[in-house]
């Protein structure tokens, strides 16, 4: 299954981390920039291969030390073609240094236009007979906020081609509450529903750890609740966004692991792409070494909470 390869990733590099690649022209070192542009011109072309250049020296420097990446579709998509070509050249590169590659795109729709979707991120893609790959990732976020009509397609993907989803459940965002904390009638919180929804949803992607191949996301941000759905949701597996730049620490995040130091994969995104600007008087052209510096801290600082990963 799926996520037993990720579980794997994490325990053999002690990390249980994702590096988030959600590129923006301003986060990259001006010499990515002024090449690509040089070469394909200061259009949306131009921009999609400077991200591309970037994300390449960001998983040559990490991939030995973090277990995975998480693309965050909308700063592809927003350059068009050549955006969603880098998307899948990023997939693509990273896959082949052996991370596992968690595609954010948040989807949400029913029936055979959610299992188109499944298709083009998880699954394959059927041209006169043959079937071909579109895009290749591990794992796909989804909206589950349609019920399990949005859902059990992209189980079912998944079950073909041994794949992962992260459905959302109580998210990092400030407003978040407005409605996943309303309670129902049965005394549940709405996000708590949810989640006892992909603990039934899992039961359909078993793997060889205790986790399931339905995951969750659930922001940093809400440590209480963290806590509460790790203890609720036994074989859901977490990924946790909101670390470093929305305001989560390595305290916070310490209640989505197991005894094992299992359970969860913490997101950090701008705060691994932008390190190289934060190191005074460091050289542009070494943005790599700094995103490795700070992948390093971030490891240590959570492992610091959580102790040592175990099989």
């Amino acid at each position: 299954m799926s996520f037993d390869r990720l579980i794997k990733g994490i325990i053999k590099t002690q990390n249980p981390t994702v590096a988030g690649l959600d590129p923006k022209l301003d986060f990259l070192p001006d010499y990515i920039k002024e090449e690509a542009f040089a070469k394909y011109g200061k259009n949306l072309e131009g921009a999609a291969e400077a991200l591309f250049e970037f994300n390449k020296g960001l998983i040559d420097a990490l991939y030995d030390i973090v277990p995975a990446v998480k693309p965050q579709a909308a700063y592809y998509e927003m350059y068009g073609w050549y955006g969603v070509r880098t998307l899948q050249k990023t997939i693509e590169y990273a896959k082949s240094k052996g991370m596992f590659v968690i595609t954010d795109g948040k989807r949400n729709d029913i029936g055979t236009t959610m299992q188109a979707y499944a298709n083009a991120h998880l699954g394959t893609t059927e041209v006169e007979g043959e079937r071909f790959e579109a895009f290749g990732s591990d794992a796909l976020t989804v909206n589950g906020y349609l019920g399990t009509d949005g859902v059990k397609p992209v189980v079912d993907v998944c079950k073909e081609n041994d794949k992962g989803l992260f459905i959302l459940i109580k998210t990092s965002n400030p407003s978040s509450g407005e409605l996943q904390d309303r309670i129902l009638d049965d005394n549940l919180t709405i996000y708590r529903t949810m989640g006892d929804m992909c603990e039934k949803w899992g039961e359909e992607l078993k793997g060889e750890s205790l986790y399931s191949g339905v995951g969750a996301v659930v922001g940093a941000t809400y440590p209480e609740q963290l806590g509460e759905l790790r203890k609720a949701l036994p074989h859901t597996f977490f990924l946790v966004p909101g670390y470093g730049a929305q305001g989560g620490g390595a305290k916070d995040v310490a209640p989505a692991f197991d005894e094992n130091g299992l359970g969860a994969i913490i997101n950090s995104s701008r705060g691994i792409m932008c390190a190289w600007k934060k190191e005074e008087g460091l050289n542009p052209k070494e943005y790599a070494q700094a995103a490795r510096r700070e992948a390093i801290r971030m490891r240590d600082e959570i492992v610091s909470y959580i102790g040592e990963i175990k099989g």
